[in-house]
């Protein structure tokens, strides 16, 4: 069995030699350099620009403005492209905006032989702009008479939907009638999250140049595929004229599931006569100019009855886009989705999203997709109920969790499998959860502790919301080993290594025998729309598996020619095998030197599928906190940590644990330190840079613990389901649940920082 063992990955050792090639290494040493002019203010107009001055300096060879850009508008996101015109991405900017939407828009940019030459003319050019108030807030955005941030949106809401679930037959006509029902207990509660980067480790860069007649741009992303079609739309040009290729990735956590500079380099490229240009964001502008995860406030609504059963929820849920639609609404949709579905209402559920234009550096994708976000709401209200009614926080959510089989009446997504309430006890026997609530009730003093959970679902890429489809092709060697190409991209999660022992377990071969082709070439790999909603091992598993066992029934195929006499045959490490007794008959290696030289049947074993995934599935799990809090101070001390999960059957379970690590790091600054920080009277980002955005260091984290309950989920190529995004998303709200544990105040924004903790305090007369 090649799946579930915890082989070491494929890339460790070209990674930590320093092998590894990535955009910025494979970049030639004479290409020219590009770089971007930002505007000065959040809002207004660029009125005119004077570049004489950069021209005129020795060694700038192009000063382009965006007065000089074609006249097309275009979508960034990374989603599948839609043959429907109403479920098309908003295509809301140009490659350089005269209409300037965020502080530090792209305005101009300068192509010129050096770094230092191009930042020396950016100096020059002088610019004259119409400038307006800055908006920073949806509320201020949607504020009767303000001007519009896009002419099409009036209002300024890009989109607002609502959505109710049919009612059961019942006395109620509709979900208000039940949460007003005083038969019930009635709860509400506001709860905010806030803005952070991805802090991936590098930033977004490429180079483009011209090959024949057409555009070759290398860049760092996940999304290889949907970078052609975009630079193509945003070029104007077909889209066959455009050819992309991904090395190695450091990092992109969501962030590179974005279209970010790849159109504006390759359009520089070609106004530079085709010469190679490169175009690489520094630290501050991936901060500001590329993307983040929404800030999102919730207004929630419950109705519980006596025994502590969920009856109805409402949740509004208000998303600031910042400048740009980039994913659109549907961040804020996914997470009102998200607070529908860990738990059952048993009578009616009501949503309503509305996705707001402010000039804030514009959100998009980030790991976890909304729901990071709403679990944080979500788990906050469970919790703040339980408190309310005096029952146990655990228990309360135990009884309510979604069952199996459990069908979402508004996207048919089906509960094919769950381990929650699995999970659920193993983490509560690893913290000894009951021991721990008991001894941290009423206590006194400066210095508390307390222990929070939250528990949290997930699905398995985005079926039916959008298109689920990916290519595998695999190739037989001289020496009996295999090629394995894909759409599918490795950005440090593992995923080669992970694909690599599914295309084994398909075949038959060892994982060592399987040489994964890492790098993705839009003219060589066969299609995928990439790395994003924790799909790949899902939907490109689908894939790999249907590839491996026709590629596999190839080989037998042959080898059938070769043994005619022999009974039934099989594939079994490297050699074909009779399939009853296991003995050797062939090895691999002579099968293949006979199918690629063989003077009387020669043929090159080949096998190429894709899969369109019609699917979809819940992954689960929960996070246990336990904290120690230093009231006078504000600070909060995470003692120990674990998260477990049901993410079906693992893979590899060393990187699954990997995974994990990482996951819970990321939600651990969620929670306590990271928030992108504006000035208020400009829109200027303030902090976006590594030394003023606060991200926890190896000295703030306590020893993660990761554990796993194993199911086999139907739906999955391997009983697997999503794992990639799932770690980060329940421990922002499992420590804010423990500081309510420690202390008795609910603290319903974040992060949790000292000077909010000394606020809260001191409101509730702790201080």
């Amino acid at each position: 069995m090649e799946v579930g063992r915890s082989i070491q990955r494929v890339d460790a050792v070209d990674k930590v030699t320093g092998r590894a090639q990535y955009t910025d290494d494979l970049c030639p040493r004479n290409a020219l350099v590009a770089k971007v002019l930002h505007s000065t203010i959040a809002n207004g107009w660029v009125k005119s620009m004077d570049t004489a001055a950069a021209e005129a300096l020795p060694g700038v060879v192009k000063v382009l403005t965006c007065f000089d850009v074609p006249e097309i508008q275009y979508p960034t996101p990374g989603h599948p492209w839609s043959v429907e015109p109403a479920h098309q991405d908003v295509a809301d900017r140009k490659l350089l905006n005269r209409r300037v939407r965020i502080y530090g828009d792209d305005i101009a940019a300068v192509v010129a032989v050096d770094e230092i030459t191009a930042r020396r003319a950016l100096e020059r050019i002088r610019v004259e702009y119409e400038e307006y108030p800055p908006v920073l807030t949806p509320q201020a955005a949607m504020a009767p008479g303000v001007p519009p941030i896009h002419e099409e949106h009036p209002d300024n809401i890009l989109k607002h939907t609502v959505s109710e679930i049919p009612l059961p037959p019942s006395d109620f006509r509709c979900a208000g009638d039940v949460l007003d029902c005083p038969a019930y207990h009635r709860f509400s509660g506001h709860y905010e999250t806030q803005q952070v980067q991805h802090c991936h480790i590098e930033n977004p860069t490429s180079y483009a140049y011209r090959e024949g007649g057409r555009i070759v741009v290398v860049t760092s992303t996940q999304i290889p595929h949907i970078v052609r079609r975009v630079v193509g739309q945003a070029l104007g040009i077909p889209w066959g004229r455009v050819r992309v290729v991904k090395p190695y990735i450091g990092g992109g956590f969501g962030n590179k599931q974005e279209v970010l500079y790849e159109p504006l380099n390759a359009w520089l490229c070609v106004e530079a006569g085709g010469r190679c240009v490169k175009l690489e964001a520094s630290r501050e502008e991936t901060f500001r100019n590329t993307r983040s995860r929404h800030p999102i406030s919730f207004d929630v609504r419950a109705a519980v009855d006596g025994d502590g059963y969920l009856m109805a929820r409402s949740c509004v849920a208000v998303s600031d886009q910042g400048g740009y639609a980039s994913h659109g609404h549907a961040i804020a949709a996914n997470a009102v989705t998200g607070f529908r579905q860990t738990y059952l209402d048993q009578l009616a559920h009501r949503s309503e999203a509305y996705t707001v234009y402010t000039n804030r550096p514009a959100p998009g994708a980030m790991r976890g997709y909304g729901i990071p976000q709403c679990n944080f709401a979500l788990e906050c209200m469970m919790e703040d109920i339980a408190r309310e009614m005096g029952l146990d926080p655990y228990e309360f959510r135990y009884q309510n969790l979604m069952p199996p089989g459990y069908v979402d009446p508004l996207n048919g997504i089906t509960c094919h499998s769950t381990g929650a309430r699995e999970c659920m006890e193993k983490g509560r026997r690893f913290l000894d959860w009951d021991g721990l609530r008991a001894r941290y009730q009423n206590q006194t003093g400066p210095v508390r502790r307390g222990v929070g959970m939250a528990v949290f679902s997930y699905k398995t890429g985005v079926h039916p919301i959008s298109l689920e489809t990916s290519s595998a092709r695999i190739v037989l060697n001289q020496d009996g080993t295999v090629q394995l190409q894909l759409g599918a991209t490795e950005i440090g999660q593992g995923g080669d290594t992970v694909f690599s022992q599914m295309c084994a377990q398909a075949i038959g071969i060892p994982t060592e025998d399987v040489h994964i082709v890492s790098t993705q070439d839009t003219d060589i790999a066969p299609f995928d729309t990439g790395a994003y909603a924790s799909r790949q091992t899902y939907v490109t598993g689908h894939a790999i598996r249907r590839t491996g066992e026709r590629f596999r029934e190839k080989l037998l195929r042959y080898a059938r020619e070769l043994l005619p006499e022999a009974g039934e045959l099989d594939v079994r490490g490297r050699d074909i095998v009779d399939a009853r007794s296991g003995e050797s008959l062939l090895s691999l290696a002579d099968l293949a030197l006979e199918a690629f030289y063989s003077l009387e049947h020669s043929v090159h074993i080949t096998a190429e599928c894709t899969s369109h995934v019609k699917d979809n599935t819940f992954s689960f799990g929960c996070c246990f906190a336990e904290i120690e809090v230093d009231i006078p101070v504000g600070k909060i001390r995470v003692l120990r940590i674990v998260n477990v999960h049901d993410s079906g059957t693992l893979i590899n379970p060393k990187l699954a644990e990997a995974q994990v690590h990482g996951g819970m790091s990321m939600g651990l600054g969620y929670a306590l330190s990271e928030e992108m920080k504006l000035d208020e009277k400009t829109g200027r980002l303030l902090n976006g840079n590594l030394l003023d955005y606060k991200l926890p260091t190896a000295l703030d984290h306590p020893e993660l613990h990761a554990l796993f309950v194993e199911t086999e989920d139907p739906s999955g190529p391997f009983g697997n389901k999503s794992l990639g995004e799932p770690p980060a998303i329940p421990v922002a709200p499992a420590i804010r649940n423990a500081l309510l544990h420690a202390t008795g105040v609910a603290v319903n924004t974040l992060p949790l920082t000292p000077q909010r903790l000394v606020d809260a305090f001191r409101k509730e007369g702790l201080l």
